[in-house]
This record gives C-alpha cells, structure tokens and sequence, in this order.
C-alpha cells in the first residue's frame, strides 16, 4: 500500500499504538495522587508502575503467536476491548483493586501493541519503513502528552476520572480498527495443517539466529531511551537550571525523538535499514556518554542528537525485524522485539540508577553509553538476509 489509503491505515494502526502509550503514563505519572488519596507509600507506586509493564512483557509475544495462527486484526480488537474494560472496572470496584487492573489493562495493550505493530509490516510490503516510522510517531506522541491530559483531569475533577477517558481513547480505536481492510494474508494462509501453538513453535522466534543481534540492539537502544528520558532530568536537575528551561529540554528531545522517526524509516525504504540501525546506535550512545560533560547550548544539541538516535533505532529495527520474521511468524516475532523492548525500558533507569548512587551521575552516564557502544560492535558489518515476506 503506497496511496493515500494505505498512509490512512498507518494512522489508525499508529493510533492503536497510541493507546497503549497514552494508557501506560496518563496513569503512571499521577499514581501519587493516588497513593495519597488511597493511604500508600512511593513502594506501592512502583509496584504498580511494573504490573503494567510486567504484563505486556509476559503478554506481548503470546498475543503475538495468537494472532498468527487466529487472526492478526481480530486478535488486535480483542486487545483493545479487554484495555478498554479494564479501564472502565475501576469505576466500580475498590480503589485498591487499581493492581488488578493495571495489570488487565497491560494485557489488553500486549495485544493492540503487539498486533498493531505487526499488521503494519502485513499491510505494507512496499514502503514499510515509512510506514513504521508514522506508526512510532504517533504512538510516541502518547507519551508527550499523557502528563499534560492527565495532569488536566485530576485537576479538575480527580484521580480516577482518567479511567472514562483513557476507555473513551479505547473505543475511538476499536471503531476506527474495525474499519480497516481485511489484511492481504490471513492464518490458513501462512500456516499449514500440522502447525500449532505448541511450546516450540511459540519459543522459535527467541532461537533464531538470524534475530537475535537484533532483539539484542532492541535492548540496547531501550536501556538508553530509558537513561534519555528518565536521567536526562537529573542532569538538568544538578545544573540547577529553572522549570522552563527545563521543560525546554525535555521537550527538544522528545521533539527530536519523535519527528525523526517517519524520516529514518523512509530512509530505511532506500538504503539498507542495518546501517542506518548502526549509526542511531552509534549516535545515541556516544550522545549519552557526552551529556554529564556537556551543559547549555552543547547539552541542548547532544540531548537533540541523542533523541535522533534512539528514534531511528527504534523505527528502524521494527523494520528490520519484520522483513526478518519467518512466514506465518509475523505476529509472534513482533511480539518478542516488543518484549524486548519492555525489558531494555525497564533495566536501562534500574543501571544508570545503582551507578549513578554508587559512583556519581557522570559514571552513570558514561558507563550506560559505553554499553551501547559495545553493543553497535555486535552488528558491525553484520551481513543481513532476509526472511520470506511474513
């Protein structure tokens, strides 16, 4: 799909995406609210965080290996209708309950995630990089403005007024995804008689030789959008510069980070998509080393670069690992990069944390961007073939 249609379906797949993404950190970034309306400590706070997280790790590559055997855009709806009525259930069950359905509301975003991000590489065989780069840029965009929405509705009205319209998001998705054409390949398609959904053919996706590089790369550059986002502030912090600037900051790198993404996975529709993996890679962790070193205008201009970096690994290695993934494995592979994902986000803060309390945020910083350094070393003149078209 190259026409106008086809960038329609982008969007939409994009904004499935951006249910998740919004989902994830509308709430997150006001669990305080609720632990001091509720009665609990920061502990709880960050227990909820990953029940979240935990599930879509767990969730991701499941739904993923269902959808290739059941149906990728029915499994997709299943996905959303489960996220939407987790988040309309806390309306009527304890406040305490909110663990449970987090962690129903993680499952139903493994699968609008997972299934969302594989139908992008089933509906577009031509152009597919520019397509994954609209669909991270839209999904993206959840993270920019979920504190700004969120923080507006405990305001005006209270905590758990972000459960209606995080559901409301749901439902605007589930119609604008029903809509959606009926992808060019369906499960008896790509999947013969004697195939099933048995432990081996679910952990085949992890043991493929020619994958796992580059789920590894995945991890790296997470754990270093996870230093990006989550330390860049603390160096911010320590230079004592006011909110505005501070807020200029960080919205500079999620610009950067953001917009990048439909250029580099055009980019990667010309020009092989391993090498411009490698100089992203390449670039957001030589930036990352550079950040405790650099303050002002420099520190704006790394911080830029950084975001440049991390946001062309990102859509591009969701190219790559498509045009990878075996027939009749598109869903499931999609699904373990996802998980991947998940697990580099998570590790990423955990490091440059222990680090930086133990030896000081700058061998924090240059430690983590060493790491992924190391990790573009991996792939170095990795030589790439291409599965069959999933």
């Amino acid at each position: 799909m190259t026409s106008r249609p086809g960038l329609i379906v982008a969007f939409v797949l994009g904004f499935v995406g951006f249910v998740t993404s919004f989902g994830a950190h509308v709430v997150a970034v006001n669990l305080p609210f609720y632990a001091e309306s509720v009665g609990v400590g920061v502990a709880v706070i960050g227990v909820l965080i990953a029940a979240y997280d935990l599930a879509e790790i767990i969730a991701k590559p499941v739904f993923g290996a269902v959808a290739d055997r059941e149906g990728m855009k029915r499994t997709m709806l299943a996905g959303i209708a489960l996220f939407t009525l987790a988040s309309l259930a806390y309306l009527v069950v304890p406040p305490q309950l909110l663990i449970a359905i987090r962690f129903l509301q993680g499952l139903g975003a493994a699968a609008l995630s997972a299934v969302s991000l594989a139908l992008v590489g089933t509906y577009f065989v031509r152009d597919r990089g520019r397509a994954y780069g609209i669909y991270n840029a839209i999904k993206g965009a959840g993270y920019v403005v979920s504190p700004i929405v969120g923080g507006a509705i405990v305001l005006q009205v209270n905590f758990a007024a972000i459960f209606p319209a995080t559901a409301a998001i749901g439902v605007v998705a589930f119609v604008l995804s029903a809509a959606l054409p009926r992808p060019a390949k369906e499960p008896d398609e790509v999947f013969d008689d004697d195939d099933d959904l048995s432990w081996s053919s679910f952990t085949a996706v992890f043991r493929e030789p020619v994958l796992l590089p580059w789920y590894l790369v995945i991890v790296a550059n997470m754990f270093l959008v996870g230093i990006l986002f989550g330390f860049l502030p603390v160096r911010i912090h320590e230079l004592r510069l006011d909110p505005v600037a501070s807020g200029f900051f960080l919205s500079l790198v999620a610009a950067s980070y953001l917009l990048v993404q439909p250029l580099a996975g055009a980019l990667a529709d010309r020009v092989p998509a391993a090498a411009t993996i490698r100089a992203g890679l390449f670039l957001g962790a030589a930036s990352i080393v550079l950040v405790p070193f650099v303050e002002g205008p420099s520190l704006a201009v790394i911080s830029v670069l950084a975001g440049i970096g991390v946001g062309t690994v990102w859509t591009n290695t969701d190219t790559l690992v498509s045009r990878l993934a075996r027939k009749g494995r598109l869903g499931a592979t999609m699904g373990a990069a996802g998980s991947f994902k998940e697990f580099g986000d998570m590790i990423g803060p955990i490091l440059i944390g222990v680090l930086s309390q133990a030896f000081g945020l700058p061998t924090g910083f240059v430690v983590c961007g060493l790491i992924g350094l190391l990790s573009v070393a991996l792939v170095r003149g990795r030589s790439v073939a291409l599965a069959a078209e999933a």
